[in-house]
């Protein structure tokens, strides 16, 4: 037994290990003066916009902005909040916009250093010069990419082994900021798109004065949330997405038109939430059995089978902690096939959304494609976008897409064209919970974006 005098020298010596292994709580990003620079990743570290340009102007170039939360879900500043959107609206007034948002996940943040950016920024250089091509070939002005990186403290802890003992802690506080003021401005990079569309059409009318109230921009917002960045994203936008399910556009009175959904397409990549949470909205996908050609994908949920985070230790902490609730046995009916199948809540409530095999709708796996060929040319990229987009408007249960190096398959109790895709992912594209950048599954991520913003 240790001796009594020791014991308060070692909790001292715990508490000062662990407050020495505690990330940073801070603002990375406070100056908001746009920086332009070929390598902005070294000379623009504290700025909040940042542009990149190529002086040899052989690609094409994109903004990003940096938005940073605190542990409690509110802006770091709201300064650096109103000089990024600010910036977007400035670029939205003379171009239409490409804007995709990216929330990242466990032990990431806005840190210079932080992999999840660099990774983000060829992300947008290559969609940049995918635009480029695309609007050269149909004869219009090429939309000016923007990447918006949000930032939260997704590590609490940098000690090696410490910070694996965080999940539970990092859960807590994305969700937390999901309800904070992440919505806020998911929802003022939404206004920036709305406020494009209104433009046109009042442009429109002045012109044509019986034109119809469906002309838009070319404006689109994309949103991606990887991880605890994906269960952020989804505790910001899931009544939003409950809501415009039920209300619908109606083209005629008592008549449905497609699904709308947030922006124009939400996808979350291993996503740590329970099925549950979920449940609201696959069932009202199920009680749609029938949707338009001119439907596209709303939400995009893609989780990997050996993602031994949601598939191994999500259940045994949600087990403790939802020991005292009460679940029962649902039924409902197959949309596919109409007869009744059952929904364990008690399982739903334990098991991370991409894991639960009742509402799942697709897996993607890898085609066979060698090595030195996982990332497609830019002229097969652009020729998939045609191939992809009319494979999606036949869609059918059982049916299978193509893509560059994988293969989306609907599952058979699935309708066609269900907006909502919930996606098992082969291990050889995603290995685990991190590993999220394959080649093969960017290229699939661009093409859902571009399907999104045609």
């Amino acid at each position: 037994m240790l001796q009594t005098g020791l014991r308060p020298v070692l909790i001292l010596a715990s508490l000062a290990l662990g407050l020495a292994a505690c990330a940073p709580h801070q603002i990375y990003r406070p100056d908001t003066a746009l920086c332009s620079s070929p390598i902005p990743e070294q000379k623009c570290l504290t700025s909040a916009i940042q542009e990149y340009s190529d002086p040899n102007h052989l690609e094409a170039g994109y903004l990003l902005g940096f938005i940073e939360f605190d542990d409690q879900g509110q802006l770091w500043s709201r300064k650096q909040m109103r000089a990024v959107v600010n910036e977007i609206n400035r670029q939205a007034g003379s171009n239409d916009v490409l804007i995709i948002v990216f929330v990242h996940g466990w032990k990431h943040s806005a840190a210079p250093e932080d992999g999840n950016i660099d990774e983000f920024r060829d992300i947008l250089k290559r969609v940049s010069a995918l635009e480029s091509r695309v609007a050269d070939r149909s004869k219009q002005t090429a939309r000016k990419v923007i990447g918006v990186y949000l930032g939260w403290r997704g590590g609490s802890i940098t000690a090696p082994f410490l910070k694996e003992l965080t999940f539970w802690d990092r859960k807590a506080t994305a969700q937390k900021v999901g309800h904070g003021a992440v919505a806020e401005v998911l929802t003022r990079l939404e206004l920036v798109k709305k406020t494009k569309n209104a433009r046109v059409r009042d442009s429109l009318r002045s012109r044509v004065p019986s034109a119809s109230n469906d002309a838009k921009s070319r404006t689109r917002l994309v949103v991606v949330g990887h991880s605890f960045g994906g269960a952020l994203v989804f505790s910001a936008v899931a009544q939003l997405l409950e809501d415009r399910f039920v209300l619908t556009r109606e083209a005629d009175e008592g008549a449905a038109g497609d699904v709308r959904g947030f922006g124009d397409l939400v996808v979350l990549i291993n996503p740590a939430f329970e099925a549950n949470l979920y449940a609201p909205l696959s069932d009202m996908t199920t009680e749609r059995r029938t949707y338009f050609t001119t439907q596209r994908p709303v939400l995009v949920v893609l989780t990997s089978e050996a993602d031994d985070a949601t598939r191994v230790a999500f259940p045994l902490g949600r087990s403790v902690s939802t020991f005292f609730e009460v679940e029962r046995v649902v039924t409902r009916a197959n949309p596919v096939s109409g007869e009744d199948e059952s929904i364990d809540q008690g399982q739903g409530n334990i098991t991370a959304i991409g894991h639960f095999t009742p509402y799942r709708t697709h897996y993607l796996r890898a085609a066979p494609m060698p090595q030195n060929r996982m990332q497609p040319t830019m002229a097969e990229e652009i020729t998939m976008l045609s191939a992809v987009s009319k494979a999606w408007e036949n869609d059918a249960p059982g049916h299978v897409i193509r893509f560059h190096g994988s293969v989306l398959e609907r599952t058979s109790n699935s309708v066609g064209r269900n907006p909502y895709l919930i996606v098992q992912v082969s291990k050889d594209l995603i290995p685990n919970h991190n590993d999220i950048y394959d080649p093969r599954v960017t290229t699939f991520l661009r093409q859902l974006i571009f399907m999104s913003a045609r």
